[in-house]
């Protein structure tokens, strides 16, 4: 599996788990919706962790706490 499908299945499973819509994290990590949308439809390669960063603050989680996934045990096996 690529990273960034990775990454949008974690965005896809807290959204869930907080009830939040994709509106909402964007209102609350001051992520603009552009940018959200580019992420969740992988036209955005590599989001960077100063956006993952603010996506975690406005889940009310850590970085840690989101790559926190056996998927992101082994990172050199996924391509990007």
């Amino acid at each position: 599996m690529k990273a960034q499908e990775l990454l949008v299945e974690r965005i896809n499973y807290f959204c869930k788990e907080k009830r939040m819509s994709y509106y909402a994290l964007s209102y609350e990590s001051a992520v603009p919706m552009t940018t959200l949308m580019h992420i969740i439809d992988k036209s955005t390669v590599n989001p960077g962790i100063l956006t993952l960063g603010k996506l975690c603050e406005g889940f009310g989680i850590t970085l840690k706490e989101f790559f926190d996934a056996p998927e992101f045990e082994d990172l050199g096996q996924f391509e990007w």
